[in-house]
């Protein structure tokens, strides 16, 4: 697939066999030398949503945005028993997948994270092998512990969850795709944005990883994840330490306040901006604005300068 179809992404995804047979589309843009940025998408969305932040900071950092096996440009393999080549689409073979790509990059040294929807339980997972690599983060309406006690599990999210008519429209219209494409932002969205959204998720085929992606969400101890976001949520507060820039958009409504306050509550000395006209595709509504501050939250915080110690922190707003 030419991905210079796609709107403002003027990018040339490379390709890495992530498992045997199955390949992992992603953007490797900036400096080979540079500090690394490792930026990490949701569902249902993919590499398309940082494409501003790449553009604006490639010129001095490394850019590394995977396609998560089944997203945007990567392949999408079934998960039958029978299937070959077969992927379980679960958080720990999204771990999995993205350890196996920054080891294919000999990238062994400290990362930025900057996280998005599912790309933060799969990046507060990868870094709970080594949080000492994670230097700075940058985090935009994700979670990285459980649903919040206060907070439902909103219906159209439990529909693709629990029903299986849910699941089979999901499936059989892109349904999840092309809504989040829709609601997912306060700004309209031009058609072309729209289709570069959810236009890699049309079929029953390239719809699966929507899907399992909400079926994979841990909300108790019955649930495969589970573990993992008891562990990611202990180990948060840990990273107070670190240069923290949090944007949010207080429209979404599935990563609200709630959510937020949980970051606030376990970083406590995060730079925080919070937009009361941005929904859930932040980078989609703000991105003029958001660029800018980001870029200017990392050179301030560059690693030559900040040595992950106490003195490394952002004051709040």
């Amino acid at each position: 697939m030419d991905a210079r179809r796609f709107p403002d992404y003027p990018f040339t995804p490379q390709r890495f066999d992530v498992r045997p047979g199955i390949a992992m589309s992603y953007l490797d843009e900036g400096p080979r030398d540079g500090e690394v940025i490792v930026m990490l998408h949701g569902n249902p969305s993919w590499s398309f949503y940082w494409r501003h932040l790449v553009a604006g900071l490639k010129d001095r950092y490394r850019c590394i945005v995977p396609d998560h096996v089944g997203m945007g440009l990567s392949d999408k393999p079934d998960d039958a028993a029978s299937a070959s080549p077969r992927y379980d689409y679960t958080l720990q073979s999204r771990i999995d997948d993205l350890d196996a790509l920054l080891t294919h990059l000999d990238i062994a040294g400290p990362v930025t994270l900057a996280v998005h929807d599912w790309g933060g339980m799969v990046g507060f997972g990868w870094a709970l092998r080594d949080p000492a690599r994670v230097r700075r983060l940058i985090i935009t309406n994700t979670s990285s512990f459980p649903l919040p006690a206060a907070k439902r599990l909103p219906k159209r999210i439990g529909m693709g969850r629990h029903s299986r008519l849910g699941g089979w429209l999901i499936r059989r219209f892109n349904l999840f795709a092309r809504g989040a494409a829709w609601m997912g932002t306060t700004r309209a969205l031009p058609r072309d944005v729209r289709n570069a959204y959810a236009g890699v998720y049309d079929g029953w085929g390239p719809a699966i990883s929507t899907l399992r992606f909400m079926q994979d969400i841990p909300l108790d101890e019955g649930d495969l994840a589970w573990p993992l976001v008891q562990a990611a949520a202990k180990q948060l507060p840990s990273y107070a330490d670190r240069p923290t820039f949090i944007g949010w958009g207080l429209r979404d409504f599935v990563f609200d306040r709630h959510f937020l306050d949980g970051f606030r509550e376990a970083l406590p000395n995060a730079d925080v901006h919070a937009f009361s006209d941005a929904n859930h595709y932040l980078l989609e509504d703000k991105h003029e604005v958001l660029v800018p501050m980001i870029r200017t939250f990392l050179d301030k915080h560059s690693l030559d300068t900040n040595p992950l110690d106490a003195t490394s922190r952002v004051d709040a707003d």
